[in-house]
């Protein structure tokens, strides 16, 4: 009896620590909210005109966040590969727009150099945890993604940028 209830508050234990990373801002086939954020030289870049019939990951990451920056190298070889693809309704294809949580530009810019990320969206408020942009996704944590269909609407939140593989798989003109 005592290991079955244990093992019953490991589980709610789990269960409970688990919601607490849940995103409730942004559900699942809502239209994706607009961000207008600088990208490293200064340009504004505006997510509704870089989706117009494109398929987006939406990645929020950060250079000081470990996770992320461990995560980079696969997130790279994961741009190459779905870049290339054809995709349903999407007659611009997909790519990765970075939204960074840092505070300062340097690191920021250092860390995209650094890690390869090669994907020619990337924008941040340079706000931090006070980021506008996470504040309308309901971001507090990082890494965190989202994928936009090339209407604009959310179809899949993830914790790590690819767990979206089986989504945008789907999305795959055969």
């Amino acid at each position: 009896m005592k290991k079955l209830t244990f093992l019953f508050a490991a589980l709610m234990a789990f269960t409970f620590a688990n919601a607490q990373y849940q995103n409730t801002k942004i559900e699942v086939g809502q239209k994706a909210p607009e961000l207008v954020y600088d990208n490293p030289q200064g340009e504004k870049l505006k997510l509704s005109e870089i989706n117009n019939k494109r398929v987006i990951l939406l990645d929020f990451w950060a250079s000081w966040c470990g996770p992320c920056r461990a995560a980079n190298p696969a997130l790279v070889q994961f741009y190459k590969k779905y870049s290339a693809k054809k995709y349903k309704k999407a007659k611009n294809g997909f790519t990765i727009v970075s939204v960074s949580l840092d505070k300062a530009k340097e690191p920021w810019i250092q860390a995209i150099e650094k890690d390869k990320l090669i994907w020619p969206f990337h924008m941040s408020d340079l706000g931090e945890w006070q980021s506008a942009a996470a504040a309308e996704y309901g971001v507090q944590f990082v890494p965190q993604a989202f994928l936009i269909d090339a209407n604009g609407i959310v179809i899949g939140k993830y914790q790590r940028a690819e767990d979206c593989t089986k989504d945008l798989e789907k999305l795959i003109a055969e």
